[in-house]
């Protein structure tokens, strides 16, 4: 099956949003070719389950889609159009089923030598799609807090390597009731600007309390998740003929039912959650890989005006199976592997930060839990300089925050 012969009536299967979107759009998604309406529409089926800025960005796209003449769309398309599919391709659900497509649609590019040009013109349309709807002003200034080293008594070795030429080293912090001061600013943001999923506290251990104005995840609070998904891969893998695609593909479709999940009422977070252990390599298992990778997709699909990050210890490292097997046994901790764990992470997250719309005006606070040591990069303070000054973190972010 081909889009142009595409029918209102063969989204019926979609979740309401998604498929009334679809049908709003039904003409456009006619004329566009194959090797890409499937991309889109593995977007568009997941509508009812993104977060605000996600479903921003397809109804911008679909809207600009929509907008063009059928000239202008054969522009825009003519490389995706000369792509070369199989017949087998064109028999898939890709209706029904577009993220199963677009995974043998990228294997089938590369065996033919066709993905390189499929990338390019991704690029060319990722481009285009953007100048012609750019992101729109966010509600104030973006703020990101790392606090790394907990339960680290001492650390010799200089930190923050990677941020202090982007910004201001502070040597003389009071660190008393930290955690307490940095997580009452977040909140105080999240109370001044109030809005679905702006506002985030990502927590490696156990969250402490918060404002119910924070969206929160926490490894500890995920650990019955956790736990039912090693379960699950386990009894995957004994399975005859099951390899890592096939288990791949079988993890993609769970849904948080599968994993004893649904009590929450808050569906679009739960389904986050289960991606985040579902997608992300490490993520079960170990909880600094867990609050990185966490941070990073708070900060590429949130689009998080404010994410409070606090890394706890991991543990250390075991054997393969005996990490899978989640058996009963206690784990043996590594504070400071830890922290040097962590003290990358955090330029990572201000990285990815960085990637996000006015980040030439966002602020980004990294702390030593406990010592007196921390970094702040912001357009008010200077770069690649030392400060002593006898701050509190409320005086910190105050200042980092302008």
């Amino acid at each position: 099956m081909l889009p142009s012969d595409l029918k209102a009536e063969q989204f019926a299967g979609y979740p309401p949003k998604a498929g009334k979107l679809a049908v709003a759009h039904l003409a456009t998604l006619q004329q566009l070719p194959l090797s890409f309406v499937p991309s889109l529409l593995r977007e568009v089926i997941d509508y009812d389950f993104k977060f605000p800025a996600e479903r921003t960005a397809i109804d911008h796209e679909l809207v600009t889609l929509s907008s063009l003449t059928p000239a202008q769309l054969k522009e825009w398309f003519q490389v995706f159009s000369q792509l070369s599919l199989s017949s087998k391709l064109e028999k898939l659900d890709w209706i029904n089923q577009p993220a199963q497509f677009v995974e043998q649609l990228s294997a089938y590019l590369w065996t033919t030598h066709q993905l390189d040009t499929f990338r390019e013109a991704a690029v060319v349309y990722g481009n285009r799609l953007q100048k012609a709807a750019p992101p729109e002003p966010i509600a104030m200034r973006r703020l990101g807090v790392a606090i790394i080293g907990q339960g680290v008594v001492s650390y010799d070795e200089p930190l923050f390597l990677n941020l202090r030429k982007h910004g201001t080293y502070f040597k003389q912090i009071k660190p008393e009731n930290g955690v307490e001061l940095l997580l009452a600013g977040v909140e105080a943001r999240a109370k001044a600007r109030p809005a679905p999923y702006a506002h985030w506290y990502i927590d490696g251990g156990q969250a402490v309390n918060h404002s119910s104005q924070l969206s929160c995840v926490s490894f500890q609070q995920m650990e019955p998740v956790r736990a039912a998904l090693l379960k699950n891969m386990q009894t995957e893998i004994s399975k005859p003929g099951m390899g890592p695609e096939e288990l791949r593909t079988h993890m993609a479709r769970l849904s948080p039912t599968d994993l004893g999940m649904g009590k929450t009422g808050d569906e679009v977070l739960e389904r986050f959650q289960v991606r985040l252990l579902t997608e992300g390599s490490g993520t079960q298992i170990f909880s600094t890989t867990f609050v990185q990778w966490t941070t990073r997709e708070v900060l590429r699909r949130a689009q998080a005006q404010t994410l409070l990050v606090r890394f706890a210890p991991r543990q250390r490292q075991r054997p393969m199976n005996e990490l899978l097997s989640s058996s009963g046994s206690k784990p043996e901790f590594d504070p400071v592997g830890s922290l040097i764990d962590a003290d990358m992470a955090a330029y990572y997250q201000w990285i990815n930060q960085q990637r996000l719309p006015q980040s030439e005006q966002s602020s980004f606070l990294v702390w030593f839990e406990g010592h007196n040591q921390a970094l702040v990069i912001s357009p008010s303070l200077p770069r690649g300089t030392e400060s002593n000054s006898a701050l509190d973190l409320q005086g910190l972010l105050s200042l980092a925050a302008g």
